[in-house]
């Protein structure tokens, strides 16, 4: 009923000392974060800029979804097929099924290898549900996966070293199967001794967070175990590399491991729904909260990750962060009393569901639980946009995501691809995903350039990084030794030229097949191996490398062959000491041609048309376009490239050129003249210069690359005079 003038005006004649407020309850804090905040609505911008880096097309073969008679996936009958090895490293993309991969070789080792008992040891205790039981013979295997509830620590209330009694009540009991965190089973360890847990599976679920540096105590005692010889160890990750660019495992220990290694091209060509994946970086200036909508689409399924209080783009005020993403998405309509969900009115009138994950006071265990319903898992409808800060990277499962969307850098590159992972799984009707990386323009005028532009070069790296996980996989051959084409590879419309350097595709398997002159073969099983499949840790080290991707992008007057032959052979000789010569040069030259032509086929495929069709061929087209632009595909000439060259267009892209020099100027005054490390480097190169030429390089050449050699032999020769070299 409407109040009447003459009643309204009573009610405003009442003095405010007059009301009675003592029956009214007291507002709390938690009722003022949730009031509705009236402030002027973000406006969105045009997205100038946007920066798509990389854009990948799959085939949709349904190869990596499709399964066995043992209910087995793709990925999971290439472990199975080596559940024998004593030590097992699997190497796959998130989503491929690695836990399930796990189970089906756990229970061939508990039921026929002899082993007593396996434990499985996760990073955090969200992840211990990716172990859940399992129905396995639902779908064909001899057995299920089944974990008594006491026995998955990670469920159980309590601190990491506060479980340690349980791991030793587990280990003198005859249950076969336990559960626990990675700093769980380190303090066990510690207080047990390496030789309690003989004839047991140890198997380490995201392997990335072991180290071969001595200060990782995981680390320490896997190499205790393998040292002892009487544990199964099974390794899975899905970024075989640290966000630190240290080794996983000391090369002596990683010889020990058969590998399984299934690709992101194998997974993600083989969906039956996801066609196209994105990966960009944004630039804004200001606070980030202005521009955050310019990316972010409130119809697409997102995973928002906003900085670490302590970050430089953070306001320091984080649940205002998500108050103020919420408000930018429509009307607060209030909070779902079962899923804790909050509930917001767009302006066409469809209610979204935001999981604040943020907001660790208001109920975070009650939004975190709805998340992890496994009623839900099919339901696309359950949540619209998740927000998060530490949570909802690895190991978190949301089939639905179309885009993860992350504000500030992160504190590495295996945080991004983890987060990356989170967009990547297949659904219905989902055909479309991309991931976002929002980064603070660096402004040389800021206090915090040098961070601004550390955080920028990361983002680049993470880039360049991606591309080359998510490409098809490349085999390299010397011209020299090839002797004609081979069995399911396409070597286009003209086929197979005895006369060229051929570049042959495999569909099926997703193989580019290079011949190029002058490459170096390996001659070792070891330096075989590490062209076959390690390829992208090499290069990931490669791009994490400061002073390379530095001069890479913004030194005028770098010479390629300084970081292709200088710093990548330094990075692999220092991975790879126990090598010969000749096979590091092999390795060195097997992964430099990955990268640049990686680069090269990209830039290519940019300048094609618009459109699907194109979308689908763009990449492959670009690959075959190298070899017809020149007659012989030359490693000489593939060194000669600037790996860094297409980061610094698309760079040029998104600033002005006056931020662009800015930068420069920031990065020319680090520069410093040749180490001793890198006068050496340049010598041994001026060495082979002169045999392949019968001549010294010259330092009045015309050429930059003899100019330098020249350059570094005589400061080498300087070093040694003063006793540089010890």
């Amino acid at each position: 009923m409407p109040i009447s003038d003459k009643r309204l005006a009573e009610i405003m004649a009442i003095r405010e000392e007059d009301i009675d407020t003592s029956d009214i309850p007291e507002a709390t804090e938690a009722d003022f974060r949730r009031a509705k905040v009236v402030r002027a609505p973000l406006i969105a911008k045009p997205a100038a800029a946007a920066i798509p880096t990389v854009s990948m097309t799959y085939g949709r073969t349904g190869a990596s979804t499709k399964v066995n008679e043992l209910g087995m996936r793709e990925m999971q009958e290439r472990g199975y097929e080596k559940r024998g090895e004593p030590y097992l490293l699997i190497k796959s993309p998130p989503a491929s099924g690695k836990s399930r991969a796990l189970m089906y070789i756990a229970l061939d080792k508990l039921a026929n290898q002899g082993l007593r008992q396996a434990i499985i040891v996760v990073p955090e205790r969200s992840i211990g549900s990716s172990f859940n039981d399992e129905p396995l013979s639902k779908y064909g295997f001899w057995a299920d996966w089944t974990v008594s509830p006491r026995w998955n620590l990670c469920n159980a209330a309590g601190t990491d070293g506060g479980k340690v009694n349980a791991v030793g009540e587990f280990l003198a009991g005859d249950d076969r199967i336990l559960i626990c965190t990675h700093a769980t089973f380190r303090f066990a360890v510690d207080r047990f001794g390496v030789d309690t847990f003989d004839d047991r599976l140890i198997a380490v679920d995201e392997f990335h967070h072991v180290s071969a540096n001595p200060d990782n105590k995981l680390g320490l005692h896997l190499a205790d175990f393998m040292a002892r010889g009487r544990t199964h160890i099974v390794a899975m990750t899905g970024s075989y590399f640290r966000g630190d660019a240290e080794a996983v495992l000391s090369p002596q220990d990683e010889a020990k491991f058969d590998e399984v290694v299934y690709t992101y091209y194998e997974q993600l060509n083989g969906y039956e729904f996801l066609k196209r994946l994105d990966i960009g970086y944004y630039f804004y200036s200001g606070p980030y909260l202005d521009d955050i909508l310019k990316v972010l689409d409130p119809d697409e399924k997102t995973i928002i990750h906003i900085p670490n209080v302590n970050a430089r783009e953070s306001t320091k005020r984080k649940l205002e962060e998500v108050e103020r993403i919420i408000d930018s998405l429509g009307e607060w309509q209030g909070a779902d009393p079962i899923t804790g969900f909050q509930l917001i009115r767009r302006p066409d009138g469809r209610v979204i569901k935001v999981a604040d994950l943020v907001d660790d006071q208001l109920g975070r265990d009650v939004v975190s639980r709805a998340l992890k319903d496994p009623a839900q898992k099919y339901n696309r409808d359950h949540v619209d946009i998740i927000i998060a800060l530490g949570m909802a990277k690895e190991g978190f499962d949301w089939i639905w995501c179309e885009h993860a969307l992350t504000v500030g850098y992160r504190s590495s590159l295996t945080e991004i691809v983890q987060i990356i992972g989170r967009a990547t799984r297949d659904a219905p009707n989902k055909t479309h995903a991309r991931f976002t990386n929002l980064i603070a323009e660096p402004d040389a005028s800021q206090e915090a350039v040098s961070e601004a532009v550390n955080d920028t070069l990361k983002a680049i790296a993470a880039s360049l990084l991606m591309e080359q996980v998510l490409a098809p996989r490349f085999e390299f051959k010397p011209k020299a030794g090839a002797v004609g084409p081979e069995p399911g590879f396409d070597y286009g419309s003209g086929g197979y030229d005895i006369g060229r350097c051929n570049v042959g595709f495999n569909s099926e398997t997703g193989a580019f097949q290079f011949e190029i002159k002058g490459l170096a073969t390996p001659k070792s099983p070891e330096a075989a191996r590490i062209c076959r499949q390690d390829l992208n840790e090499l290069i990931a080290a490669f791009v994490q490398d400061k002073t390379t991707i530095e001069r890479g992008i913004f030194d005028p007057e770098l010479v390629p062959e300084e970081l292709t032959q200088v710093r990548m052979g330094k990075i692999v000789r220092d991975r790879f000491p126990e090598l010969e010569d000749e096979d590091q040069e092999a390795v060195r030259q097997h992964a430099i041609a990955a990268l640049n032509l990686t680069q090269r086929a990209k830039q290519i495929a940019s300048w094609g048309g618009e459109g699907e069709e194109t979308a689908n061929t763009a990449f492959i087209d670009g690959i075959r376009k190298i070899a017809m632009d020149v007659r012989e595909l030359d490693i000489d000439l593939i060194d000669r490239i600037n790996p860094f060259g297409e980061a610094y267009a698309i760079l040029a892209k998104a600033m002005s050129e006056d931020r662009l020099k800015q930068i420069q100027a920031v990065i020319s005054a680090k520069r410093t003249a040749l180490t001793p490390d890198e006068a050496r480097d340049l010598a041994v190169r001026a060495v082979q210069f002169r045999k392949e030429r019968n001549r010294l390089p010259s330092i009045t050449s015309p050429e930059p690359w003899e100019k330098r050699l020249a350059e570094g032999a005589a400061a080498f020769v300087r070093f040694k005079d003063e006793g540089r070299y010890g």
